[in-house]
C-alpha cells in the first residue's frame, strides 16, 4: 500500500523556492504565504473542514495524513506539495515528542510555540536533515522568503495540532496522538 500524497500536487500556479511550494495557508500568523479566507461562522471547529472546501489547506491535509503516513519508511515525492507535506509531518512528529503525557494544554502550548519560533535549518544548510530531497534557495532573498514561510507554517501547525491533541477538553493530551511519538516518518526527524 503506497503512502498518501498531497492533494495540492495539481496546484501549478504557486510560487516555488528550490523545490518547496509556498502554498496558500488559512492563518492569522504574519508571513509571506498567500492567506486563505477565514472559516465561515457555521464551522466552529477546524476538525470539520471538508477536503473539497476552499478553506482546506496544506496544513489541514498534513495533520489529517500524519498518522497514516508516519507508518511508511519510503515516500515517493511527486511534486513540490509533497515536500511541504513531508516537512509538516516531520515537524508534527517533533512537536509530539515534546508533549509529555502529564502536560496540560497551557504547558504544551508554551513548549510548542517555543519550538515553532526557534532557529531552524533550511534546505542547503549542513544541519538540514533532508538535503538529498530538497534543493536550496538560489539566493538570500529566496532563503529569507522560505524561512518566513516555514516559520509561518510551523506556528500555524502548532495551533491546529494542539486543537487536535487536546480536543477532549485540555486536561491531558490524547493518548492516540502521543502513541506516534516514537514513529519516524521515512526514518528521519527534524
Amino acid at each position: 500500500m503506497p503512502a498518501y500524497h498531497s492533494a495540492f500536487l495539481q496546484d501549478t500556479d504557486v510560487r516555488v523556492i528550490g523545490n518547496f511550494a509556498l502554498l496558500p495557508l488559512r492563518t492569522r500568523t504574519r508571513g509571506p504565504a498567500y492567506t486563505l479566507s477565514p472559516l465561515p461562522a457555521n464551522i466552529t471547529n477546524d476538525l470539520d473542514i471538508d477536503p473539497d472546501s476552499e478553506h482546506y489547506d496544506i496544513l489541514d491535509e498534513t495533520i489529517t495524513l500524519f498518522r497514516a503516513n508516519t507508518l511508511f519508511r519510503n515516500f515517493e515525492i511527486k511534486g513540490p506539495a509533497d515536500r511541504v507535506l513531508i516537512y509538516g509531518i516531520l515537524f508534527i512528529s517533533d512537536c509530539l515528542s515534546r508533549i509529555k503525557p502529564e502536560m496540560n494544554l497551557l504547558a504544551s502550548q508554551k513548549a510548542l510555540q517555543t519550538a515553532a519560533l526557534e532557529q531552524f535549518a533550511l534546505p542547503g544548510d549542513p544541519a538540514f536533515p533532508l538535503n538529498a530531497l530538497y534543493q536550496p534557495p538560489r539566493d538570500r532573498v529566496e532563503a529569507e522568503a522560505l524561512r518566513g514561510y516555514i516559520s509561518q507554517m510551523r506556528q500555524e501547525l502548532v495551533i491546529r495540532l494542539l486543537n487536535r491533541v487536546y480536543a477532549d477538553g485540555g486536561a491531558k493530551p490524547s493518548k492516540w496522538w502521543l502513541s506516534f511519538t516514537k514513529r519516524r516518518f521515512m526514518g528521519k526527524s527534524l
